[in-house]
């Protein structure tokens, strides 16, 4: 801020020339002292100037016929990536929503692009109102046995941990590594500290001399919680938890039946990961905040969720409530029950009304993020298993979650040990086939409780690695899926008798869309009808992000890395037979 901006806010506060904006008559929402009021909310230079019954002259007065402004709203953990869309179209379906300002870890195409891709994710974020924090990536690889495009040691990270479009390091998945005090992880930790940034947490089913232990990396919250007595855990030791709720984990009316007036300040909300069809069918963080209420949470204490204690947990000083000298982030609500958004302000520019995004959009340079599926000497004999036991090790999906259950199974072989597909028992192969450095590595497994029955799926999504994850009913239709994705650059790919029925082409990173929300979600809604349809996978399994999900080591029991089965309390890996 210039020293003429300063004058500019000091004399509108004081009333000696017009404030820029006045919002009158509006029932402001005080998460501050827990009241709503009456009166006026005055701004000059994106900054609150004056509020309440003092009264300001505006270059431009809105009267907002006693709707509740409330601050605006920020997502407390987030991955831009899996919404499968760019930064500036996110922020085109997000910010109508009443969502201001995000606390976003891309560490999604970090493990595809390095800090190539972090430098488009910092430069596309300035192609959006929406105010995007972001995290430096912590693990990438999530663990010693993926496969990633690149890897983040503490000297990769020292090149861009000060920007002050970052404000620390993400989620910090690899749990043993922190509690064994890992050399390489004791310098990520000691790297944060020497730039006094913080340091976001992940730690499912970590509790006692354990949690205290990685506790002491100072980790400031964590949104792997699935039961209230690790919620109140957390917060008795100091944590913040960050209350999930998103398209694949739903952690919500879980958790928040356990917050109190007593804890409710040191808990968030947050959505983690959000697909487009979510977002425009049910909402963001309005949606979040429905479900708090329904759930009996008071609407101020469910606002404090999910604007001043995000605040506060994140060092973001300059916003989450309504105050002087904050930035001029509004949402003008209908009501304190639907949460219907009228109006979004961001630093005083009328950015969103009546559910329609305003700014023009002009799309961030790709280029750099582009081609980056490379896959080698690939064929269908790569996914023959050479079993000499029928008895195996299982990936069993849970449903409502990413977390899956270790399941022991007896299935059919042919001659020469290779898995035979039968409907009746829903056990299909799974592959991940490594698509960065051309290493040839195949990881084979099975997966139980998909359903599918005709047919295959192919995807480049695959947490965190992004490696090509494909489950199927036999070898050549998984290998017809993945070799048109290979050909397309990246996507999502549905087969049937060897025919591609269904493609959604990727092409930042291989994990994100160029073009809208709405065209994101009409060809996904196309792809899942057809998922349930032709191929036959179960109606209550998300077709494609549950898959993405079975690759991802850092979450329990089970899962399959493109070095094989990966089981989460071993952290270690398994062999597929017993």
């Amino acid at each position: 801020m210039t020293k003429a901006e300063l004058k500019k806010i000091i004399d509108a506060a004081a009333g000696r020339i017009k404030a820029d904006l006045v919002i009158k008559n509006c029932r402001i929402v005080n998460v501050l002292t827990g009241e709503i009021t009456s009166g006026e909310v005055a701004v000059s230079g994106g900054k609150i100037i004056g509020m309440g019954t003092d009264v300001y002259d505006g270059e431009t007065e809105f009267d907002a016929q006693g709707k509740f402004l409330a601050p605006g709203f920020i997502d407390a953990h987030i991955h831009i990536e899996s919404s499968y869309i760019s930064p500036e179209q996110l922020g085109r379906i997000i910010v109508p929503r009443g969502t201001t300002s995000i606390v976003a870890d891309p560490h999604e195409i970090a493990n595809v692009s390095g800090l190539i891709g972090m430098r488009y994710m910092i430069e596309a974020a300035k192609h959006t109102k929406l105010n995007v924090i972001y995290a430096m990536p912590s693990c990438v690889p999530a663990t010693s046995f993926d496969d990633s495009g690149a890897v983040l040691e503490a000297d990769d990270m020292e090149e861009l941990i000060d920007d002050e479009n970052i404000f620390g390091l993400g989620e910090f998945m690899n749990v043993p590594g922190v509690i064994n005090a890992e050399d390489k992880v004791l310098d990520k930790i000691l790297l944060a500290k020497k730039y006094g940034k913080l340091i976001d947490g992940h730690a499912p089913n970590v509790t006692g001399k354990e949690l205290n232990s990685y506790m002491c990396a100072e980790i400031v919250g964590d949104h792997e919680c699935h039961t209230v007595e690790e919620m109140n855990e957390r917060i008795s030791k100091g944590m913040y938890v960050l209350i999930r709720e998103g398209s694949a984990c739903h952690d919500l009316k879980t958790l928040v039946c356990g917050v109190t007036d007593s804890n409710s300040r040191r808990v968030l909300l947050c959505s983690d990961d959000r697909q487009p069809k979510t977002i425009l069918e049910l909402g963001h963080l309005d949606s979040n905040l429905r479900m708090c209420v329904a759930e009996g949470i008071a609407p101020i204490t469910a606002i404090r969720m999910a604007t001043l204690n995000v605040a506060e947990a994140f060092r973001l000083y300059d916003r989450g409530a309504i105050k002087i000298g904050a930035r001029a982030d509004f949402a003008l609500l209908e009501d304190l029950k639907d949460f219907r958004v009228d109006k979004v302000w961001i630093e005083g520019e009328l950015v969103a009304q009546d559910g329609k995004y305003l700014p023009e959009i002009i799309p961030a340079d790709i280029s750099k993020v582009r081609g980056s599926v490379k896959v080698k000497n690939f064929s269908a004999d790569r996914l023959r298993m050479h079993l000499t036991s029928s008895k195996v090790n299982v990936i069993g999906i849970q449903t409502g979650g990413v977390v899956t259950k270790k399941i022991i199974a007896d299935v059919k072989l042919d001659e020469t040990g290779d898995f035979v597909f039968d409907s009746a028992q829903d056990i299909c192969k799974v592959a991940v086939i490594e698509r960065h450095h051309e290493t040839g590595l195949v990881g084979l497994g099975l997966l139980s409780g998909y359903g599918i029955k005709r047919g295959a799926v192919a995807v480049s999504v695959a947490h965190d690695s992004h490696n090509i994850i494909a489950a199927g009913v036999s070898n050549e239709e998984i290998f017809a899926a993945v070799d048109a994705l290979i050909k397309t650059e990246g996507g999502m790919v549905l087969v049937n008798g060897g025919e591609v029925i269904a493609s959604i082409p990727l092409a930042i990173a291989g994990i994100m869309s160029t073009g809208t929300g709405e065209d994101f979600k009409e060809k996904l809604d196309d792809l899942h009808a057809k998922a349930h349809e032709a191929l036959g996978i179960s109606e209550d399994v998300e077709p494609v992000m549950t898959l993405t999900f079975m690759s991802l080591p850092v979450i329990p029991e089970i899962k399959l890395t493109a070095r094989g089965l990966f089981d989460y309390e071993k952290f270690g890996l398994i062999p597929l037979e017993i």
